[in-house]
């Protein structure tokens, strides 16, 4: 092998190692959700179910620093309207990089969204769309931020 063909393939096994580490499998899973069905008139709740692994923690929706990514799940949809996201309470976690303690989640837990039907909605079947855009972290590094899909059978009434 020569020395061109040596550099090519460390660059591309470099790029290799750092992808298979921007993709850690399974940090955080969400539990099929349940089908949303929206009444005429009031609101409707959604539970999101979440499972963090072991050893991980996300920032919460209100991290105690700037440079922290807060988690947050946003909902695009034109049947339903959400009327507020609940986040649980989060706990504080001391950790190496950090003089203060971080305002974290971990472990199972679970985001609340309260809906209400949108005004110009059709009544039948569909999806809600929405994203839950979060960064994990450990003890010693955080993973990039990912964003993942959320798509929830719906029935508007």
């Amino acid at each position: 092998m020569n020395l061109k063909n040596f550099s090519a393939s460390a660059i591309l096994g470099a790029f290799a190692a750092i992808g298979a580490w921007a993709q850690v499998p399974g940090v955080l899973s969400i539990a099929d959700p349940v089908k949303l069905t929206v009444p005429r008139a009031g609101e409707a709740v959604q539970t999101l179910k979440l499972q963090l692994k072991p050893g991980y923690h996300l920032n919460s929706n209100t991290p105690n620093e700037e440079f922290l990514i807060p988690i947050r799940l946003t909902w695009n949809s034109a049947a339903v309207e959400a009327v507020s996201v609940q986040y649980p309470k989060p706990t504080t976690e001391k950790t190496e990089f950090s003089e203060k303690p971080l305002s974290v989640f971990t472990g199972d837990f679970e985001i609340v969204t309260k809906f209400r039907r949108a005004a110009k909605a059709s009544p039948g079947p569909g999806f809600l769309n929405g994203k839950l855009r979060y960064q994990a972290c450990n003890d010693k590094m955080c993973l990039p931020p990912k964003t993942l899909d959320v798509k929830v059978p719906l029935l508007v009434e």
